[in-house]
């Protein structure tokens, strides 16, 4: 039972931060049933089975706080789902090692790029118009593919892309990312079942985590509902940068020193784009309030 309550607490952490900054939910949940103890074949079956109705509590606590473009969803999710389900079912044993490591070097540069702008204020003014759906569709079968294959992804392709588009606001691109990944997620655990069957599947295990999923969905969508754009973009690039940086790192087989050292590294740099953004935000209130003086 003790287990039980502490895989449902690791679960409400992994919502929160993937309702938030709409990715890093597989990442998080499974890094934590594998400390646990949890073998990683029943943590990933665990994490996608989950997913159903973490992602539906995820959706439509951000459709509630105004947080969803159901254009987007609908584009990206459907699409989305046909990768995940073939993904499952007919290229699991595909080997993606070398492909995630390329994958994951692509979403460092976007996540620095991101992190850049967002922290450098250069986000404004560049949100208008709307993402097409030439670019939404493919978006979101790459992404749905590399979910279901790769044991995650989802929310790391999907939010980067569409932040890096510059056409969707930020809490707009995670709630939409969110409300489909419940799509995909239905799409991959039926091809999943479909695929292995289900009597390994540890029911407990996925309840605990749906349980505290559940439970944080709806602070994760107001916390993104009140977070300033600015921000939430910098907290997006420093998710992306390091949940990669781990991936990429492990695949190199860099020991885990070495690892380690280089996440302080990634930590302070990104501590110092942050204070500079700080900085350069107290300066323009600065300059914008002895405007607002001059002109009253």
């Amino acid at each position: 039972m003790r287990r039980l309550i502490l895989i449902a607490l690791l679960g409400s952490v992994a919502q929160l931060v993937d309702g938030t900054l709409g990715m890093a939910y597989g990442v998080t949940a499974t890094t934590a049933l594998l400390i646990t103890g949890i073998t990683p074949a029943v943590a990933s079956a665990s994490v996608h089975l989950s997913e159903v109705g973490t992602t539906l509590a995820s959706g439509l606590s951000h459709w509630r706080f105004g947080n969803v473009d159901w254009r987007v969803v609908a584009l990206i999710g459907v699409p989305g789902g046909v990768g995940a389900f073939a993904g499952a079912t007919f290229l699991s044993n595909l080997s993606t090692e070398s492909a995630s490591l390329w994958v994951a070097a692509l979403l460092i540069l976007l996540g620095v790029y991101i992190l850049a702008r967002f922290a450098t204020g250069k986000v404004r003014g560049v949100i208008q118009g709307r993402v097409g759906g030439r670019f939404l569709g493919p978006l979101g079968l790459v992404a749905g593919f590399v979910d279901a294959t790769g044991g995650g992804g989802w929310g790391p392709v999907a939010t980067s892309a569409l932040l890096g588009s510059g056409k969707l606001a930020p809490r707009k691109t995670v709630g939409s990312v969110n409300a489909a990944e419940f799509i995909v997620s239905v799409a991959a655990s039926l091809g999943f079942l479909f695929g292995l069957g289900n009597e390994n599947i540890p029911y407990e295990i996925v309840a605990a985590l749906l349980i505290g999923g559940v439970i944080a969905a709806p602070l994760a969508a107001w916390l993104v509902s009140r977070l300033a754009t600015q921000w939430l973009g910098v907290g997006v690039g420093l998710v992306l940068i390091l949940t990669n940086a781990r991936t990429l790192l492990k695949g190199l087989e860099v020991g885990t020193g070495a690892r380690f050292a280089v996440y302080g590294v990634l930590v302070a740099l990104w501590a110092g784009v942050v204070a500079y953004g700080v900085r350069r935000s107290a300066a323009e209130r600065a300059e914008d309030k002895e405007l607002e003086s001059i002109a009253g």
